[in-house]
């Protein structure tokens, strides 16, 4: 159920709004916009006639949702939610580029690279400190080690950091260094994590499971955002299909679709999106075309040397390259980078 408050109710019609919802056994979630309040209620709508609602004093309007995604869905905020992490506003006018190697290896190379994403106009750098891999043999991450390498260095070059958490036990850690939670695409329906990362308040960037279709995203994204959670971004990442030249399909219609049947912003990831360095440009600049509010690129100051995903991180060359071209971009669809 959603009910829309007049431009003008106070904060004691807005309460008592409240009450009434809570006597009828719905949780309630508000949104206060620029000009209307937005009452977000769980509960047994089914059962309950918008019209009750509606002749309440200060009630503009109230109505059913009847998709199975109440809170992620548009009808809570129509003027979209913009996620601010600092100074870091993604969701806003500005197109948030956000680049990093898959995985840090040492204080030199995150260094390196913090340097390299500051100087191409990005605003956030990304790394893995602990690395979900498909062959228990292969590099695992430097854990809390590199959590502490990446925060030093984006606090040297005024860079926010996004690392991906994997399981419930490392949140604590994870508050400590990370502006931004990752939740990877094998963790995408891990409800779990899900319900713990609701109770806390930093950012989570909720990244799209490898076969999920849109509407499961947004239901995962319901998880979070029903614990009281609403800093939440989505991620475009690619979903398997029966091609195999790239390494998964990028789904750039995703981003369209997301905007319209939600409130959240949407980022891209062209580097899992295609698995293939000499797609991911390509592919950035159809995103932010299509309307990505930010975008999350894999860089290596030496791709052919890295320890994971070498083979789809640009080179540092290749992010200035692409920075650029954004900037173009962005600025045909409305957007500055």
């Amino acid at each position: 159920m959603i009910v829309v408050m007049e431009e003008n109710a106070g904060e004691a019609l807005v309460q008592r709004v409240i009450d009434r919802m809570v006597d009828l056994e719905f949780t309630v979630h508000r949104s206060t916009g620029l000009v209307h309040t937005v009452l977000g209620g769980v509960g047994p709508e089914d059962r309950i006639d918008p019209k009750e609602f509606e002749v309440m004093e200060g009630v503009k309007e109230a109505h059913r949702i009847i998709s199975p995604y109440k809170l992620a869905n548009r009808h809570f905020r129509p003027g979209g939610t913009v996620v601010k992490v600092g100074k870091v506003e993604i969701g806003g006018s500005e197109m948030v580029l956000m680049a990093g190697p898959c995985s840090v290896e040492s204080r030199e190379q995150i260094r390196r690279c913090a340097s390299i994403v500051a100087e191409a106009g990005g605003r956030v750098i990304r790394g893995g400190a602990f690395k979900p891999r498909s062959s228990p043999y292969s590099f695992q991450g430097l854990g809390e080690e590199g959590l502490q390498m990446m925060r030093e260095a984006a606090d040297e070059f005024g860079l926010l950091v996004i690392s991906e958490v994997m399981d419930s036990t490392q949140i604590p850690l994870m508050v400590r260094y990370a502006d931004i939670l990752q939740v990877g695409a094998r963790n995408m329906q891990n409800f779990n994590l899900l319900r713990e990362l609701s109770k806390i308040r930093k950012p989570v960037l909720l990244k799209r499971g490898i076969a999920a279709t849109i509407e499961e995203l947004l239901l995962s994204a319901e998880y979070l955002l029903s614990g009281g959670n609403y800093e939440v971004i989505l991620c475009e990442r690619g979903i398997r299909t029966f091609e195999t030249y790239t390494r998964n399909t990028m789904d750039i219609s995703a981003i369209p679709v997301v905007h319209k049947l939600s409130h959240l912003p949407i980022v891209a990831d062209p580097s899992h999106g295609t698995g293939r360095r000499d797609q991911v440009i390509p592919m950035a600049r159809a995103a932010v075309a299509a309307g990505a509010d930010g975008l999350l690129v894999e860089m290596h100051p030496d791709p052919d040397r890295a320890r994971s995903d070498g083979a789809q991180s640009l080179r540092p060359e290749q992010l200035t390259e692409l920075a650029q071209q954004l900037r173009v971009i962005a600025s045909a669809v409305g957007r500055t980078l």
